[in-house]
């Protein structure tokens, strides 16, 4: 078996997963959400601390599997510097108590195999990742060789609805509340700009968008208003990522496409990629609800592809990483 650590920003996870079967044998994540809802956003040091508060209280739970360990996975990059070495230092010791190799996970890779948590993998596969950190489009042929072929200059896209929650007032996590504010707003009350909608260029921005809806939210007469407000920046930030998408098709034509990440459990942004896809008959991968925002599980998935590689990372180069070479 192969125990996974995820720790890269707000939530504290752990699972166990079968090398053999695939199978999740364990998995706990204790969220962070309620802690930093009241700030409007993450707190770097409050996370770590939660981290390392919350990491061994889960870790108990899985010493009647240690006796099967066959390695020890760790999210090492990209994420808040405070928070990943939280995990990377437990998986360190870990390493070193059972005498086992240790495995650094790629963040954004384990939101790839998300799409196979206890399943075969399905490359190659175009992949568009949508989350707090990150906007960007990779061709995955395999575990191995993944290239980015578009991302954000700027804000990304769960970072946006964080951002425009917070000028609301709404709380944090702000993807789910927008999203439940704008099911009943009108998507055509505000014509905000779509970004980038008249360059070549096959990349993302929200920096702009974001301003604009600033600018709407100050208008407001009402808290009424801002249900229009979420639903008109709903619909422009996921035509931003669809008429990108379409561009891109033109000279890509995709067969299976895959969404992940955080903000991939936008129902809006699901219903809208299917549309795009369909003149294609390409065929759609989502990630199940559960295993869409950070966890543990499918950083142990990436851990049993790279244990059956053999891929391990000795533990004097094991560091943590802000920032990801993808």
């Amino acid at each position: 078996m192969i125990l996974s650590i995820e720790s890269s920003c707000d939530d504290s996870a752990i699972a166990i997963t079968d090398i053999k079967t695939k199978r999740l044998l364990f998995h706990k994540k204790i969220s962070q959400e309620l802690e930093h809802s009241v700030y409007g956003g993450v707190v770097p040091e409050l996370a770590a601390r939660l981290h390392a508060e919350a990491l061994p209280r889960i870790l108990e739970e899985c010493e009647p599997y240690f006796k099967d360990l066959k390695a020890v996975a760790v999210t090492s990059t990209p994420g808040l510097a405070v928070t990943l070495v939280e995990g990377v230092t437990m998986a360190k010791a870990i390493a070193v108590a059972l005498d086992i190799p240790l495995i650094g996970v790629n963040h954004l890779v384990g939101h790839i195999y998300s799409l196979f948590i206890e399943k075969e993998t399905q490359f190659p596969l175009t992949t568009l990742l949508v989350s707090g950190g990150h906007t960007q489009v990779m061709e995955v042929k395999s575990l191995e060789e993944i290239e980015t072929v578009a991302k954000s200059m700027d804000d990304s896209f769960g970072e946006s609805f964080d951002k425009v929650a917070k000028m609301m007032g709404l709380g944090y996590p702000g993807g789910p509340l927008i999203q439940e504010l704008a099911k009943d707003g009108d998507r055509k009350k505000h014509n905000f700009t779509i970004p980038l909608s008249q360059s070549p260029l096959i990349a993302f921005s929200y920096s702009g968008l974001k301003n604009a809806v600033r600018l709407a939210i100050e208008k407001a007469d009402s808290k009424a208003d801002y249900r229009d407000i979420a639903a008109s920046f709903e619909h422009i930030a996921t035509a931003h990522l669809t008429q990108k998408l379409k561009k891109y098709f033109k000279n890509v034509k995709p067969e299976s496409f895959a969404i992940v990440g955080g903000a991939s459990a936008n129902l809006y942004l699901r219903g809208k990629i299917e549309e795009l896809l369909e003149p294609h008959g390409a065929n759609l991968l989502l990630s199940e609800l559960k295993y869409c925002s950070d966890n543990a599980a499918m950083i142990g998935r990436v851990g049993v592809e790279m244990y059956e590689k053999k891929i391990f990372t000795p533990l004097w180069e094991l560091n943590s990483s802000p920032k990801s070479n993808l």
